[in-house]
C-alpha cells in the first residue's frame, strides 16, 4: 500500500495539500526535478562566492534592519547568521497550534525550492524530516508584525531545525524535549547556519501563511455548512424558492450571487416544507404574512454573493503567497544578481485575514436574523413561540436561552471583523519597518474567529432542525422532518442526528420538554464534528465544492 504524500517543488502547492500535511500528517517529499535542485544549488553557490569576495549584500555582508549600515566581514558571516535566533527569542503568549507550525514549515520549504533564497538543499530536506517524523517546534503567538515576515516565529523553527540550544523546545511525537535532544532521536547532527541561511529562514511570511491556509480551509467548510443551516431555516419558515430563480440572477450576474442562488435552489428542490413558486405564481399566505419573503430570505443570493466571491479571492491570495519566495534579498542565479525588495511584507495575508473575519461576522449576522424570525410567531409563519416543542406543557422555555447564547456569540464575531492591518506602528525596528502588515496577528485573530463561528454554526443548526420539525407537523401532521425536507438537505439533517446521538421521532421535536436534553452537550458535539471535518462537513461536501469555484 502506497503512503499518501504531498510533493513540493516551489509551485502549485494548494491550501488542501497544506492541510493534509499540517493536520492529516501526510508525508512530504521534495520533487525529484533536477532543474529545481540545480536552482537551489546555484543560488547557494552564488552566496558563498559573494561572501568570499566581500560583495555588499544586505544581511549577508551587512547587519540587519536599522543596523544595515554595518559591514560584516567574511570571517563574521557565519556568526551573523547563527546569532539571528538568539536576538529574536522574544516570543510570548500562548503556543501556536501544532498544525499551524507544521503548515509554516511546509510553506517555508516550498518557498525555498524556488531557488531564490541562497539556502542549501540539506536545510530544506531537514524541514521535511521534521514534518515526517512528527517533530514540531514550539512557537508563541506574539512577536511578529509581519513586516520583514515572521522573524521571531520563524527563528524558533530555525533554532530547532539546527539544534542551536536546548532552550528551544520541540514537541516530538507527543513529548516536549530540547531541540538538541530531538535531533539525536531523529539521527540528525547539530547544524550550523551558512551565509544568508539564517536570514533566508526567518525573513518571510510562512507562519502567517500557514495559519491562513488552515483558516481558509475551515472557512470553506463553514460557508458550506452555513448554506445548509439556511436551507433548514428556510424550510422551517415555510419560505419560497422563487427568489433563487435563474431569471433573476442572470440579470445581475455576479458569480457569487449566481452560485449562491443555484446552491440554495438545489438545496430546497423537492421539499414539502416550502412554497414552490418557481413558475412565477404568487399566493397570499394568510394572516399578516406578506406575499413575498422578508429580505433575509429573499435577498440571500445578493447578500451571500459578495461573501462567496470574497472568500474565493482570499483563497487565491493565500495560494499565491504559499507559492512565493518571500525573503530578502532574492538571488537570481541565472543572471548572477541579487535584488533587495520587500516580498516579506505580509500585506496580502494581513488584508485577506481581515476580510475573512469580516465575512465571518456577516455570515453570523445573516443567520441571526433568520433565527430571530423563527422564534417569533409574528414572523415565523405559524411556528410556536421560541420554537417550543411540547406546547401542551405550560412550563417549557423552548429555544429562548439558546437564542441568548447565539446573541452572545454573534456580536463578538462582528467585532473580530474589524481591521487590524490599519493599526500598524510606524516606528518599528528603529523606523526601518515603518510600514508593517500585522499579517501574523490578523491570521491569529482569524483562527479565533473561526473557532467561535464553529460554535455559532452549531447553535444555528439546532434552530434549523427544530424549526423544520415544527413546520413538518404543520404540513404533514408529524414531526419527522426527514420525510418532508428536500433530498439535498437530508444528509445534513441525518448527520446532525447521528452526531448528537439521537434518532428521528414522528411524535416529538428534537427539543420537546426542557428537562429531557442538555443542549450544551449537543453544541459541543456538533462543534467538534465540524472542527474535525466530520460527518456534518461531509454532508455538505458538494456545496463546498461548488462554492469554492472548483
Amino acid at each position: 500500500m502506497t503512503t499518501a504524500q504531498v510533493t513540493v517543488s516551489g509551485e502549485g502547492l494548494t491550501i488542501d495539500e497544506v492541510v493534509r500535511v499540517a493536520r492529516g500528517r501526510e508525508e512530504v517529499a521534495i520533487t525529484a526535478d533536477t532543474a529545481v535542485h540545480e536552482r537551489v544549488r546555484k543560488s547557494n553557490a552564488f552566496i558563498q562566492e559573494a561572501v568570499d569576495n566581500n560583495k555588499p549584500i544586505y544581511g549577508v555582508t551587512s547587519g540587519f534592519g536599522a543596523l544595515a549600515y554595518k559591514a560584516i566581514s567574511k570571517e563574521q558571516a557565519i556568526e551573523l547568521q547563527n546569532n539571528i535566533p538568539w536576538f529574536h527569542k522574544v516570543g510570548t503568549g500562548n503556543l501556536l497550534p501544532q498544525e499551524d507550525v507544521r503548515a509554516a514549515i511546509l510553506v517555508r520549504m516550498n518557498s525555498h525550492l524556488q531557488g531564490a533564497s541562497g539556502i542549501r538543499m540539506s536545510m530544506i530536506e531537514r524541514m521535511g524530516t521534521f514534518l515526517n517524523k512528527g517533530a514540531t517546534p514550539q512557537v508563541r503567538e506574539f512577536a511578529s508584525i509581519g513586516a520583514s515576515g515572521d522573524l521571531s516565529p520563524l527563528s524558533y523553527i530555525t533554532a530547532c531545525l539546527i539544534g542551536l540550544d536546548e532552550g528551544w523546545l520541540v514537541d516530538y511525537q507527543g513529548e516536549v524535549l530540547g531541540a538538541q535532544t530531538v535531533l539525536k532521536k531523529m539521527g540528525l547532527e547539530r547544524e550550523e547556519l551558512g551565509p544568508k541561511e539564517g536570514l533566508a529562514m526567518v525573513n518571510g511570511t510562512s507562519v502567517m501563511t500557514g495559519i491562513a491556509a488552515n483558516v481558509m480551509y475551515d472557512t470553506r467548510n463553514l460557508l458550506a455548512v452555513a448554506f445548509g443551516a439556511h436551507a433548514l431555516l428556510f424550510q422551517g419558515l415555510g419560505a419560497t424558492n422563487q427568489s433563487f430563480h435563474p431569471f433573476i440572477h442572470a440579470r445581475k450576474p455576479h458569480p457569487g450571487q449566481v452560485d449562491a442562488a443555484a446552491v440554495m435552489l438545489d438545496l430546497l428542490t423537492g421539499s414539502k416544507l416550502i412554497a414552490d413558486e418557481l413558475q412565477g405564481q404568487h399566493e397570499f399566505r394568510g394572516g399578516d404574512e406578506p406575499i413575498q419573503d422578508r429580505y433575509s430570505l429573499r435577498c440571500l443570493p445578493q447578500y451571500m454573493g459578495p461573501i462567496v466571491d470574497g472568500l474565493r479571492m482570499i483563497a487565491s491570495q493565500v495560494e499565491f503567497e504559499i507559492n512565493s519566495a518571500t525573503d530578502n534579498p532574492l538571488v537570481d542565479e541565472a543572471s548572477g544578481n541579487t535584488y533587495h525588495g520587500g516580498n516579506f511584507l505580509g500585506q496580502y495575508i494581513g488584508v485577506s485575514m481581515d476580510q475573512l473575519r469580516f465575512h465571518i461576522g456577516m455570515l453570523a449576522k445573516h443567520l441571526d436574523v433568520q433565527i430571530a424570525m423563527a422564534v417569533m410567531p409574528a414572523f415565523s409563519n405559524g411556528l410556536s413561540a421560541m420554537l417550543v416543542g411540547n406546547t401542551d406543557r405550560t412550563i417549557n422555555g423552548g429555544l429562548q436561552s439558546l437564542q441568548l447564547c447565539g446573541n452572545c456569540i454573534m456580536p463578538q464575531l462582528q467585532f473580530y471583523g474589524n481591521s487590524l492591518t490599519t493599526h500598524y506602528p510606524t516606528h518599528a525596528e528603529g523606523f526601518n519597518q515603518n510600514i508593517n502588515s500585522q499579517g501574523f496577528g490578523s491570521a491569529n485573530l482569524a483562527r479565533r474567529s473561526v473557532e467561535i463561528f464553529q460554535q455559532y454554526i452549531a447553535v444555528s443548526l439546532l434552530f434549523g432542525m427544530q424549526a423544520a420539525e415544527l413546520r413538518t407537523k404543520i404540513v404533514c401532521g408529524h414531526y419527522d422532518a426527514s420525510q418532508a425536507m428536500s433530498k439535498a438537505t437530508l444528509p445534513l439533517y441525518t448527520a446532525l442526528y447521528e452526531v448528537i446521538g439521537r434518532e428521528f421521532d414522528e411524535t416529538r421535536t428534537l427539543v420537546w420538554n426542557d428537562y429531557e436534553q442538555a443542549m450544551d452537550g449537543w453544541i459541543a458535539a456538533i462543534t467538534a464534528d465540524i472542527r474535525a471535518g466530520g460527518k456534518i462537513v461531509r454532508a455538505v461536501s458538494e456545496v463546498k465544492h461548488r462554492l469554492a469555484g472548483a
